[in-house]
């Protein structure tokens, strides 16, 4: 599968819910934002049949995000759902870590694979202070139950912004070399202004071999994050959208006004 500037987009990022346990600064505001109402979002089902769709088109890695995607019900169903469709090699999901402890098992157990942990610093005030609300100790909790549940290779990404200092950082990579993790440095991206740079240690911001589209939680299949351009799954339907995201998906990132990246993954 090819767009206009014949990359080849096989990965997929599913944003199951905007919804989110933590108000990081660099995410939502702490009062957060409007959410979708529930009408709006998609079903399981709906979900499963466009990634199902998406698969038969040659995507062949698929990531669910949120917001944070635990905070949805049942989320280990819609795992299931996914690891039954034969075509996917790489199922995983990004979450903040906080309600992994109660679920890595059971997401291993219905066919995930691995998972990335954001994890911003291991000092747990400037970590309370980051995400507004989280505590650091459930985090290194997840993070050890998903060790254990055997969603690995585990990879930690720390958001590099005004709270980072270059101790932290070495102490996160200290951590991850310990325990045998990835750690990737994201730093910190603005949609509306289009500020972005390539991920550290990982392949996020190169746009020119961009081979990724999203799935909003409310139906909209997106080709680029830091693009307003959406359209709808539902109307015109599946089809239609893939072909117009692989048509005019930009050669490179630009702004984002009409979302937030608690809407969209990230």
């Amino acid at each position: 599968m090819l767009d206009q500037f014949n990359r080849h987009i096989n990965y997929l990022r599913i944003s199951v819910t905007d919804r989110c346990n933590l108000r990081c600064v660099y995410c939502m505001p702490e009062d957060g934002v409007p959410a979708f109402q529930h009408k709006d979002i998609l079903s399981y089902e709906e979900i499963r049949d466009i990634t199902a769709y998406l698969v038969s088109k040659g995507v062949d890695k698929v990531r669910l995000t949120g917001g944070e995607p635990l905070v949805r019900r049942d989320i280990h169903v819609l795992v299931r759902m996914l690891s039954q469709i034969s075509g996917i090699r790489d199922l995983s999901m990004t979450t903040n870590g906080i309600l992994l402890d109660k679920y890595a098992q059971l997401l291993a157990d219905s066919g995930l694979q691995r998972v990335n942990v954001s994890l911003d610093s291991l000092d747990q005030q400037k970590y309370h202070k980051i995400t507004r609300r989280g505590h650091l100790k459930d985090v290194l909790r997840g993070i050890q139950a998903a060790e254990e549940a055997g969603l690995q290779p585990i990879k930690i990404n720390m958001v590099i912004n005004q709270y980072s200092t270059l101790a932290d950082r070495k102490e996160l990579q200290a951590f991850a070399d310990r325990k045998g993790y990835s750690l990737r440095f994201i730093h910190e991206m603005q949609l509306n202004s289009g500020t972005f740079t390539r991920v550290e240690g990982g392949e996020g911001g190169n746009c020119a071999a961009c081979n990724r589209i999203r799935l909003t939680a409310d139906g909209k299949l997106k080709p680029c994050l830091f693009s307003s351009l959406a359209y709808d799954v539902r109307e015109p339907g599946i089809k239609n959208a893939l072909k117009l995201s692989l048509e005019n998906k930009p050669g490179a990132g630009s702004v984002n006004t009409h979302e937030h990246f608690s809407q969209i993954g990230g």
